[in-house]
């Protein structure tokens, strides 16, 4: 950064900004700020549970404008019945990149049985490739549920990747390496998904009921933002929200408060999900583990089953004509 042409620049002397520049870390806060404040000028009011979402009520309906870093333009492709999220030149551009061909194409993202390990392989000279080729897969899940357990596998190895890590990227107890459960779950607006997530526990259950339960209280969470945000864009729900577990264990303890030997050490994640089947805000049903789509999100899965859930995610490989 330079002082503009024609400007004298003493030496031992900065110049002192008067507005935010681009490239700054605050200046995205800056931005935000300036487009907040012309935006409520405008009618707009800030949604409590999502700042980069903002709304306006007319009498012809509700205007929704939602903020996606410096971009308020999604690229769709509209049909009469629905709306279709792609990010295939994305996809494209990421192959290229990487070197993969049809060629070396897979019928499903991770093997069932292959279980990576931080000690496999031999270290990457360079890992910036690695780093970068996950980078961009952590993106393209925006639109891809499908590939979000393989991508949250081969993420873990980011600090330090080796060859076979970089090979990958071209259930209780379920990791060999910490022991640690995945969590997964997904929510459905009618026929649509709108929210899911693979992610790693943050501690070690003592058995799968446990694990079932922590991961019952993420979904939880979820379930209550994802409720004020209907509601904060006019679509308010009525009555409880529907909750499938198939752990039956985990269903019987939100809902009876007399297994205390059992559950004291996630006391917390107890109360929060009793208080909330109390208050109706959920219903807890069992299903069966053979109709449980979030199972993709938890675990690799053999081809059949794999793609049986890509077709309850609604994913589809190619566009309708």
């Amino acid at each position: 950064m330079k002082p503009p042409p024609g400007t004298s620049s003493p030496p031992h002397k900065v110049c002192l900004l008067r507005c935010a520049l681009y490239g700054l870390k605050q200046a995205p806060r800056a931005w935000f700020a300036t487009f907040s404040s012309t935006i409520t000028q405008l009618g707009f009011t800030s949604s409590p549970h999502d700042t980069a979402l903002f709304t306006r009520h007319t009498p012809q309906g509700i205007v929704l404008l939602l903020l996606y870093v410096d971009d308020m333009i999604i690229t769709v492709s509209r049909y009469s019945d629905r709306y279709l999220l792609s990010q295939a030149k994305y996809a494209s551009d990421l192959l290229a990149r990487s070197g993969i061909t049809d060629s070396n194409t897979a019928s499903t993202p991770l093997d069932p049985n292959v279980h990576l390990t931080p000690y496999d392989g031999v270290p990457l000279e360079d890992v910036s490739l690695y780093r970068q080729l996950v980078g961009s897969l952590i993106y393209l899940t925006v639109t891809r549920p499908d590939i979000a357990y393989a991508v949250h596998i081969v993420s873990q190895f980011m600090a330090a990747p080796r060859t076979i890590h970089f090979t990958a990227v071209l259930h209780w107890a379920g990791d060999p390496t910490d022991r640690r459960s995945t969590t997964g779950y997904c929510f459905y607006l009618g026929d649509s998904l709108i929210s899911w997530r693979s992610k790693k526990q943050s501690v070690v259950s003592r058995s799968s009921t446990e694990s079932e339960y922590r991961a019952l209280a993420d979904a939880t969470a979820e379930l209550l933002w994802l409720r004020w945000l209907l509601a904060d864009m006019g679509v308010p729900q009525q009555g409880p929200t529907l909750l499938h577990c198939d752990n039956r264990s985990a269903i019987q303890i939100a809902h009876n408060d007399v297994f205390h030997e059992r559950t004291k050490h996630i006391e917390n994640d107890c109360h929060f999900i009793r208080h909330h089947l109390l208050s109706h805000t959920l219903l807890l049903q069992p299903v069966s583990t053979t109709e449980q789509p979030a199972d993709i999100f938890t675990k690799a899965l053999p081809s059949t089953r794999f793609n049986q859930i890509r077709i309850k995610l609604k994913l589809t490989a190619t566009l309708p004509p």
